[in-house]
């Protein structure tokens, strides 16, 4: 099985979630004129980290998101991961990533569980709670945000259940895009599955943004990297691969869970 995916690498305009939605649709466009099955965005793309103006700019619910990426979904007939967006639900501000299915199903909702305190996310945001695993396109998946990259055993908690694809959306400043590439990588290698990165291009008031964009397949090798331009990056992915990695390094069936305490 083959699946193509687009990454949206997008500039996210400040604060200004009108400009940011125009955005999003015309790349998912493009992607589905590029034969995508499924596009990627990256992370709080509809507000970028204008933290301290959530009150007028969080999506409330993030109902105008959903609205966008299910009609999106449905009308150019493809799966979207929708990056994450800032959301405000019971007078609290989440950073929310919805996946829809290509009918506009909203078949994944999940709140970035690990929140940055360099970046401010925990004098702002209010931490998730549970994981995000979905099949897309009929594929095994999970979703994940930014920093939650950096801890391997949430990545392990899913990919123990059956995972073919790792899905990263980011905002991931160009002073630490090689930890980015290097921690991917080891993603990849150590959960044997695909992981797609996406990752913003552009400037806010306080970091600058180069993308890179990676696809990585289950050996650790970059088999795309969509540079530092904005644009919307088309790549097939193999799913066959998958069994000639691990039926001769079976690391799942060789885990000691019993033993990591």
């Amino acid at each position: 099985m083959k699946l193509t995916i687009a990454l949206a690498q997008l500039s996210v305009a400040f604060a200004q979630p009108a400009t940011n939605f125009a955005r999003v649709a015309a790349a998912v466009e493009t992607a589905a004129l590029q034969g995508a099955s499924v596009v990627v965005l990256p992370e709080m793309w509809n507000t970028g980290y204008a933290l301290n103006q959530l009150a007028t700019l969080a999506d409330p619910a993030g109902q105008q998101t959903k609205q966008l990426l299910t009609t999106l979904a449905r009308q150019h007939q493809l799966g979207i991961v929708g990056g994450s967006v800032a959301t405000a639900r019971h007078g609290e501000f989440f950073n929310t990533s919805y996946v829809v299915d290509d009918t506009g199903r909203v078949i994944g909702t999940y709140d970035k569980v690990h929140l940055f305190g360099l970046m401010k996310e925990d004098q702002y945001l209010s931490a998730g709670k549970t994981t995000n695993r979905f099949e897309l396109q009929q594929v095994p998946s999970a979703g994940f945000i930014c920093y939650d990259l950096r801890f391997p055993e949430w990545m392990r908690t899913l990919g123990t259940t059956g995972v073919d694809v790792m899905y990263f959306v980011a905002q991931w400043p160009a002073t630490r895009i090689q930890q980015w590439r290097r921690l991917l990588q080891a993603r990849a290698i150590e959960n044997q599955c695909f992981v797609v990165g996406v990752n913003r291009v552009g400037d806010d008031p306080d970091n600058h943004y180069n993308g890179h964009s990676l696809v990585i397949d289950p050996l650790g090798e970059v088999i795309a990297d969509a540079g530092e331009a904005e644009q919307v990056q088309i790549v097939t992915l193999d799913l066959a691969q998958l069994q000639t990695v691990r039926g001769p390094i079976p690391v799942f069936a060789d885990r000691r869970p019993a033993l990591y305490r």
